[in-house]
């Protein structure tokens, strides 16, 4: 067990202001008093295990800040983080292959929490083959994309798609609190673009979705993402997994990446 310096009922307060909830709010979402709550918040009261994995999932705190909540009320963790090698995980780690082998030739990728990349399949070669191999090493796929010694001078809609990655990692950023991503966000914020960058994602009259605009020699590719993530996991290691899928946007773009050698 690690230290947590902060009072459960001080740390539950700070996800509930988060959540931009009032106490009544949440008191009624958890069926229990609000009197009850306020006492739990401010340390007059202390919650049970089971009252902090209820107010948790109430807040939707990830699985990992559940256990500093329950490090903090003086109990064990609930959740284990098993590496992504373990026996234990075989089966997502097939699961994940598959995914990524039956995805080909387009483009996928495995991250975890922090867009580190730790799987790939071949057909994700296309957006790396003029990566730095500093930039590479660094395994961060969201550094790779936005870098100028990535992705970025190949990517034909950088400003709109850059705008886009951005507001998708502050709102994600938001949702989890999460020190390492907000010092992401601060860097892939930093660095050049040469194009306008949208203040507000808005379509035009045909527009349905933000595409990835790619320069390979002479071409343009577009391509359409998902993301993926495993449903009701109990481990926080497959609860941060995310796949990230990436589909062309036009038939030429499909017949090219078939026709791309392997």
């Amino acid at each position: 067990m690690t230290a947590v310096a902060e009072p459960v009922g001080a740390m539950l307060r700070q996800w509930r202001q988060r959540r931009r909830l009032s106490q009544l709010d949440l008191a009624i979402q958890t069926d229990i008093s609000a009197r009850h709550l306020s006492f739990i918040e401010t340390g007059r009261s202390k919650p049970s295990s089971e009252m902090i994995l209820r107010l948790s999932d109430e807040l939707d705190v990830p699985l990992r800040e559940r256990n500093q909540l329950l490090l903090a009320g003086g109990y064990a963790p609930a959740y284990r983080e098993r590496p992504l090698d373990s026996p234990q995980l075989a089966a997502v780690r097939s699961a994940v292959r598959q995914v990524l082998t039956g995805h080909e030739p387009y483009p996928a990728v495995l991250v975890d929490r922090h867009w580190n990349l730790l799987d790939a399949n071949a057909g994700s070669s296309l957006f790396t083959e003029d990566v730095s191999a500093e930039l590479l090493s660094s395994r961060n796929v969201l550094r790779m994309s936005l870098h100028p010694d990535g992705m970025a001078p190949r990517i034909d809609n950088l400003g709109e798609w850059r705008a886009h990655v951005l507001s998708r990692l502050r709102r994600q950023t938001a949702v989890s609190y999460d020190a390492e991503l907000r010092a992401l966000y601060r860097e892939l914020r930093a660095y050049p673009c040469d194009q306008p960058e949208p203040n507000v994602e808005l379509p035009g009259a045909a527009t349905v979705l933000v595409p990835l605009r790619f320069v390979v020699g002479s071409r343009i590719l577009s391509f359409i993402s998902t993301t993926a993530v495993f449903g009701t996991p109990l481990d926080i290691t497959l609860a941060e997994l995310a796949i990230e899928s990436f589909y062309p946007a036009d038939e030429a773009t499909a017949e090219y990446l078939r026709r791309r050698p392997a």
